[in-house]
């Protein structure tokens, strides 16, 4: 079985001027792999005209200069980066997702995770509407270009759109002549804007794309607002905001966002390390040393530290070039990649009792491996704590769990799940503590610990609904 997934990362770039954009695009995206890493594509505006590219791979792997000399100048983009939880993973479902009709062209990036999208597909289909993907993707996009067909703008069509759509998503959309950034009404998935010295918009997923190209972070998109960028300036329409309570994933928190993004106003790292201060009063123990597991552990490891005055030290040494082990199709492909990925420091935790930090035991498979390497490397004793409460529950979002019969916590009582891993103790986050680590956010979701979702759950849940024959 796999770690957890998240589904992937948007990236767009209004400017006034022809520019260089797909470079531009390049490195924003280059910013958000860690979001998604199976696939990636960028699209282009260049005098109205669209041009796109897009392939199975890691950004670097796909977007060779000669790739991005092709893609030329233009003044609009949307770009995305993706891990598949809703169809497979295959050059037909990356996205950008394009679509030409009478009115012009329209280019659709999503993060998230529809929860009608079965019954929106087959009403469609019933219609008339051929699909080309297995993506909820290109039924945004189907949704969207129907109403489009019977509206004055591209934001009218997505204002009546919106009460179609359940479900979390963060979308970029692509016209002709304006980038349209909007949240569903929960705002589930993060997304912000900033701006460039010479007046160029960049939208994305996580402020870190915005840092990675010298663009300074505006404000976050607000749940349910839209977000026109055209050459009239930036247009706010907030019809669907206050509608519901935010519910923004908790597990951006916890494991998807990188450490030095910022959500809800909050620093993803502080709010790591708050988790794992809580861990220290809440399942405290006598250690030697506390190590984290890289990379979204080690700020809880020295938030832990910190607060149980145990030392902190650096247990594993990460081979940077490999990528996220996540995306690793099979188990043993992920345990493969796991020996070259981390590899312990010997010197540091022979013969020491040590707190292991960890983001999260999902099936449990991956903890295993690990302590199995750690014991193997002469470890006296392991004490985990992990910066999430156990996972109980599906989730329907965006993130790839979904079924109860493969994760851990609802098989085993926390004793038994201890005894299995081969753990000396085990602690969790509480709710009271997950609460504690977002201490200022708005609201957030956590459905797949607590089972309260925000919205109705979908009729049919796998990945592949849309692949069956």
């Amino acid at each position: 079985m796999q770690k957890i997934k998240e589904e992937c990362g948007v990236f767009g770039i209004f400017s006034k001027n022809d520019l260089e954009i797909g470079s531009l695009a390049y490195y924003g995206l280059s910013a958000l792999q860690h979001r998604g890493q199976e696939s990636c594509g960028i699209a282009i505006s260049q005098n109205r005209n669209f041009k796109h590219y897009k392939d199975v791979g890691l950004v670097h792997e796909v977007f060779t200069p000669q790739i991005l000399s092709q893609l030329g100048q233009g003044n609009l983009c949307v770009a995305h980066v993706r891990y598949c939880t809703t169809g497979g993973n295959n050059r037909q479902n990356a996205q950008p997702i394009l679509v030409n009709h009478i009115k012009g062209s329209l280019a659709v990036a999503h993060n998230g995770n529809l929860v009608n999208s079965y019954e929106l597909r087959e009403e469609l289909e019933l219609q008339g509407s051929i699909f080309h993907t297995t993506s909820d993707t290109e039924v945004i996009a189907h949704i969207i270009t129907k109403q489009r067909l019977q509206t004055q703008s591209i934001e009218e069509a997505i204002e009546k759109s919106i009460p179609l759509l359940k479900g979390a998503y963060s979308l970029l959309l692509m016209s002709p002549s304006k980038i349209i950034a909007l949240r569903d009404p929960h705002g589930f998935r993060p997304l912000c804007y900033g701006q460039m010295q010479d007046g160029t918009y960049i939208i994305a997923s996580e402020s870190t794309a915005l840092d990675a190209i010298g663009a300074t972070f505006i404000r976050e998109i607000r749940a349910g607002e839209i977000v026109v960028f055209s050459h009239e300036g930036v247009k706010s329409i907030e019809t669907y905001c206050n509608q519901v309570p935010p519910k923004i994933c908790s597990f951006e928190y916890i494991y998807f966002a990188r450490a030095d993004s910022i959500f809800d106003g909050k620093s993803i790292h502080q709010a790591r390390i708050r988790a794992g201060e809580f861990l220290a009063k809440s399942h405290p123990i006598e250690a030697d040393l506390v190590i984290g597991v890289p990379d979204s552990g080690i700020d809880a490891a020295i938030g832990y530290a910190r607060e149980s005055k145990i030392p902190y030290g650096v247990g594993f040494v990460k081979n940077r070039y490999i990528a996220r082990t996540f995306i690793s199709p099979t188990q043993e492909e992920r345990i493969e990649k796991l020996k070259l990925k981390l590899n312990p420091i010997l010197s540091n935790i022979q013969d020491k009792r040590i707190v292991l930090i960890d983001d999260s035991i999902v099936r449990g498979n991956t903890t295993l491996r690990l302590v199995k390497l750690l014991r193997e490397s002469g470890v006296r004793e392991i004490h985990m704590r992990v910066s999430a409460p156990p996972f109980m529950h599906p989730c329907f979002y965006g993130t790839d769990i979904d079924s109860q019969e493969n994760l851990i916590a609802c098989k085993y009582s926390l004793s038994q799940i201890k005894d299995y891993l081969g753990l000396d103790s085990l602690g969790y986050l509480s709710m009271e503590g997950l609460k504690y680590m977002l201490e200022g956010c708005a609201g957030f979701c956590h459905a797949c610990f607590s089972g309260d979702y925000p919205t109705s759950t979908p009729s049919i849940a796998q990945k592949n609904k849309f692949e069956q024959g």
